[in-house]
């Protein structure tokens, strides 16, 4: 039998930290992913019946878009986030939102149960 020839100490090295990356981005994504959406139930007035179009990419580094109508009329929320899943700004129709909404919406919302639990997205 003829021997395996073995791989150079450092060839694998490469195609496992690209491998990590990834996983790291897809990861990061989709908490992105989801904390935008998240943020419907407390912008949008609950018997306003606000129905989620689409959530991904946003146009901008490092943000996500959601897309959701109220009535015949579609609008869009732009969650802007920092290197990470930290969410650091978000546009309603292209208007911001303050600083001070922004921090209330992530201390007393985003970061408690009731966001869970009222997660606009489609039942798996």
């Amino acid at each position: 039998m003829r021997p395996r020839a073995a791989w150079p100490a450092g060839a694998l090295l490469p195609i496992a930290v690209v491998a990590f990356l990834t996983a790291c981005d897809s990861s990061v994504d989709r908490l992105r992913i989801t904390t935008c959406r998240r943020t419907l139930p407390a912008l949008v007035a609950a018997d306003l019946s606000p129905r989620l179009l689409h959530v991904g990419r946003g146009s901008a580094p490092d943000s996500v878009r959601v897309d959701y109508a109220l009535g015949q009329r579609q609008h869009r929320i732009d969650c802007l986030f920092d290197g990470g899943a930290g969410l650091i700004g978000i546009r309603m129709d292209h208007k911001a939102v303050s600083g001070g909404a922004l921090f209330m919406l992530k201390k007393y919302y985003l970061e408690t149960l009731d966001s869970e639990a009222n997660d606009p997205a489609p039942a798996r």
